[in-house]
């Protein structure tokens, strides 16, 4: 290779080095940095000029723990997943994730490189997100309702109290999942342990990672997860499907190892949890689109227990109604009795896509409304935007059009599962036409997730332009 090809090839590895989405610090053996990349400038706040060719020590303030970078130009050993909290020039606080290795030519040492992740942000937002450490008040006695489906979830969740088997709890959101899981905790023999609940919807990779298994730095900087801090008790994981793949793989481990370790740490930590899980969808609709992994479901579900929706037991809406109202008369003082025929008429007719939270928020904003003196709930009562639903049908469902859906002049009677497939694609279709295929309200409105929805958009060729 000529000076020219060298002179080129070099230019390529500069613009690799400045586009790659990681920070990367390189180091001589004279504790210069050599290579210092645009993501690695922005993690830490600072201009090339004040960085390159300066002694790192001359820059940066590590504390009590060393620099990885000099670690390992010190032992020539690599180090891996090893959290950092160091001081820029400015004395801003940065914290990283580091994957930090020697460089070795003709067998000789003659610097080290660091790949870095910024958990800066992440690490404030720990306290935001931090799992929840539940009173668990909720018992099967609050569970409310006749409905055959829901006496049998009831049923299998006291048999569970009696193991310390995993569970998965299905339904749609607002159909009480959480009181489930805080009822079979309650049940058990692990009611006076911790019990620990974290959503896993819409938080990034690094910081559930930290939630769950910790991390390990000083002795006194030392985070521990939601494992090792629910230990002899219960963990709720909410949501498990919007785990990302690499995220269950490392939960499907925990699970079967019965151990952690911490990141940045090097020593398992056995752990004693039972393991509970939500999920919003069919656990098969979730595997088959790629969101929930096979293995990790067969884990989960050792129990299975199915909440059915609201719509699916609109026999317990009466009950669910008096306990609201009993509940919003302690909370503002009131003194509502019930609810007229036409609201009561109006509840039966609606197909209550939020399921019992949004029933607890229409009787909440109905009591809002009311005259402290008044004490029948009234349809004029009712928020405006449930009175819109409920008068112009906007909430579609193909019982309004059930005959002419089924009998239509000269169609055949169809195998079961052809209708159902054409019920479905009727019903998604007349969703989304109503929200302007708007896919998160769309997907909100049939109680499922916006993946399970474009799931199913494309299992039956649902496109917007047709």
């Amino acid at each position: 290779m000529d000076a020219k090809d060298l002179e080129s090839l070099l230019t390529m590895y500069k613009e690799v080095v400045e586009k790659v989405d990681l920070g990367i610090h390189v180091i001589n053996v004279n504790e210069k940095t050599i290579i210092y990349n645009k993501k690695m400038r922005e993690i830490e706040g600072m201009d090339i000029k004040d960085v390159l060719d300066k002694n790192l020590l001359d820059v940066f303030q590590f504390g009590p723990a060393e620099s990885t970078l000099l670690q390992v130009l010190n032992t020539g050993e690599h180090i891996q997943n090893v959290k950092q909290t160091y001081f820029n020039n400015k004395g801003q606080e940065i914290t990283t994730i580091n994957h930090t290795f020697p460089i070795y030519r003709n067998g000789q040492l003659i610097g080290a490189m660091e790949i870095a992740n910024d958990v800066t942000k992440l690490e404030k937002m720990i306290q935001e997100n931090m799992y929840k450490k539940s009173d668990t008040r909720y018992t099967f006695d609050l569970i409310l309702g006749k409905n055959e489906q829901l006496l049998e979830a009831i049923e299998i969740s006291k048999r569970a109290t009696r193991t310390t088997s995993s569970v998965l709890i299905t339904g749609e959101g607002g159909t009480g999942k959480e009181l489930f899981a805080h009822s079979i905790h309650n049940g058990s023999n692990r009611s006076t342990k911790p019990f620990l609940s974290q959503n896993c919807a819409a938080l990034p990779d690094a910081l559930l990672e930290m939630l769950f298994f910790g991390t390990e730095e000083e002795e006194t900087d030392s985070l521990p997860g939601i494992f090792e801090q629910a230990n002899g008790g219960t963990v709720l994981l909410d949501e498990v499907d919007s785990l990302s793949p690499a995220l269950q793989t490392k939960l499907l481990k925990v699970i079967q190892e019965k151990k952690v370790r911490r990141i940045g740490g090097s020593e398992d930590i056995n752990i004693d949890v039972r393991i509970l899980a939500t999920i919003n969808e069919d656990p098969i609709d979730a595997i088959s689109a790629g969101k929930l992994r096979k293995d990790l479901y067969y884990r989960l579900s050792v129990i299975s227990i199915f909440i059915p929706p609201l719509r699916k037991r609109k026999e317990d809406i009466e009950e669910l109604v008096a306990s609201f109202i009993e509940k919003y008369n302690h909370l503002f003082g009131m003194n509502v009795e019930g609810m007229d025929e036409e609201v009561r008429a109006s509840f039966q007719k609606y197909d209550w896509p939020g399921n019992i939270s949004e029933l607890d928020h229409v009787i909440e904003g109905s009591m809002n409304l009311m005259g402290h003196d008044e004490a029948i709930l009234m349809y004029k009562h009712l928020p405006i935007q449930f009175r819109q639903k409920s008068e112009n049908g906007r909430h579609y469902a193909l019982g309004e059009n059930i005959e002419e859906f089924l009998y239509q002049p000269g169609k055949p009677i169809l195998p079961l599962e052809d209708f159902m497939y054409e019920a479905e694609t009727y019903y998604i279709k007349k969703a989304l036409q109503h929200h302007g295929f708007n896919i998160t309200k769309t997907a909100k409105a049939l109680g499922m997730s916006r993946q399970n929805l474009q799931y199913r958009m494309r299992k039956y060729n649902i496109d917007k332009n047709e």
